[in-house]
């Protein structure tokens, strides 16, 4: 089974709407109310006690954590995908943007707090595997066993969670020093493996993926790696290695990797939902507010007004969403083992994977909603408050707090509606500039 057909497996045939949607926009008045709410969800029910923000649990915050074994077996998969614990590294690092911004525009000590938790919670994860430059997604009932295998969707937001940490003036400077000592760490690991993913040594591969790639997934991700280590650090062997990589061509067709972050959001391979975009583009936003040379600035500020024009007609899908709907949800994810098989290879974990999906969107229904019409639209409304351009802004402000301010967040299986803040409060910084 393809890596493309795993694309494609569980999304839901949603008709692609207008970006002048048939009922009126909402009037943004609860906005402010229901960002409130979905903050308070986010630290009721799916930020743990390891201070890692997991997928999903029931409306009493509880979840089925794997244990130490079904990891070690690779079960559910090597991956650890349908798992409420699949993808830490990477909600931490980005919810960890919303907190900051929370922070910037409130600076209130709750915040301090809670922003310290999520970085926290990325070094923990940087501190579980068994291989250098392992980032993990999660941890087991030990506390201590991740999934075999992370990924670049993982380490990606795991560098700029901490980044933004660090960049907003929040750490205290033995934090800053030990935070940044670790970064240092990871990032001379990743670059002594060509900038391959390391996995644990239970995995059925040595390396997830790469970083080293010339495309959406992997150009800015990379790009935005050694801007940040040379700007942290001040070490030259990082500006150098930036340097060389942003006019290194590749791919087919053949692109630098700084066109390919001027181009903005294109996938390789088309995507329905294109939620992951987020990851990279705020590695070109990252990089877009640390450059100083002219020419690459400019081609981060076309590629992220490129990715905000791309991603708002998908900012409307909330229209869709109804708060009464409650399809089943499928909270014990171990009833995906029956098609669990042991792993020799990547492609085996894939292939696992693959499979349980196809049984898992029959199963939760639910998911596909939410997936949908919840985390579509508020992760394609976060890359639209990226853009530089504020006239890309302004004309859907009304449509963005609108989706804040529909859903019923308790209401909610998944966390993934967490950048709900990040984008009420970019755009509280947007309307600052524009008065």
């Amino acid at each position: 089974m393809t890596l493309m057909l795993l694309v494609f497996l569980g999304l839901c045939s949603f008709q692609k709407l207008s970006l002048a949607p048939e009922c009126p926009p909402h009037s943004g008045t609860n906005d402010s109310l229901n960002m409130e709410k979905a903050h308070q969800e986010i630290w009721r029910r799916f930020v743990d006690e390891h201070n890692i923000l997991i997928d999903f649990a029931d409306s009493a915050g509880t979840f089925a954590r794997p244990t130490a074994d079904e990891f070690r077996e690779n079960k559910p998969n090597a991956l650890g995908w349908w798992t409420p614990t699949e993808n830490g590294s990477m909600f931490n690092g980005l919810y960890l943007d919303g907190i900051c911004q929370r922070w910037l525009h409130r600076h209130q000590e709750t915040d301090r707090i809670k922003a310290r938790k999520l970085a926290q919670g990325l070094l923990l994860l940087a501190s579980v595997g068994d291989t250098p430059g392992f980032i993990g997604r999660g941890v087991a009932t030990d506390g201590k066993t991740p999934p075999s295998m992370g990924s670049n969707d993982q380490t990606s937001p795991w560098f700029y969670g901490l980044w933004r940490y660090l960049y907003s003036g929040l750490p205290e400077p033995e934090e800053r020093r030990k935070i940044i000592a670790k970064m240092i760490e990871v990032a001379n690991a990743l670059q002594s493996t060509g900038w391959r993913l390391p996995t644990t040594t239970y995995s059925p591969a040595r390396y997830r993926n790469t970083f080293a790639t010339f495309s959406w997934e992997g150009a800015p991700r990379l790009l935005f790696i050694l801007k940040a280590m040379h700007q942290l650090t001040n070490d030259a062997k990082w500006d150098k290695l930036y340097r060389e990589a942003a006019y290194e061509t590749g791919g087919a067709p053949q692109r630098s990797r700084l066109q390919i972050c001027a181009d903005g959001m294109l996938f390789d391979i088309p995507k329905q939902f294109r939620w992951t975009g987020v990851t990279s583009t705020v590695d070109v936003r990252a990089l877009w507010e640390m450059e100083t040379d002219p020419a690459l600035r400019a081609a981060y500020e076309q590629g992220l007004n490129a990715s905000a024009r791309s991603a708002v007609v998908d900012v409307a899908r909330w229209h869709l969403f109804d708060n009464n709907d409650r399809k089943p949800f499928l909270h014990n994810w171990r009833t995906l083992n029956q098609w669990w098989k042991p792993q020799h290879s990547e492609q085996d974990a894939l292939d696992v994977s693959a499979t349980q999906l196809i049984e898992l969107v029959k199963l939760s229904p639910r998911r596909n909603q939410e997936l949908g019409l919840v985390r579509e639209p508020l992760w394609m409304a976060w890359i639209v408050t990226l853009a530089p351009d504020t006239t890309l802004i302004d004309p859907y402000r009304t449509e963005m707090l609108g989706a804040i301010a529909h859903f019923q967040y308790d209401r909610l299986a998944y966390s993934q509606f967490f950048p709900a803040e990040t984008v009420w409060f970019r755009l509280q910084k947007n309307a600052k500039k524009i008065r």
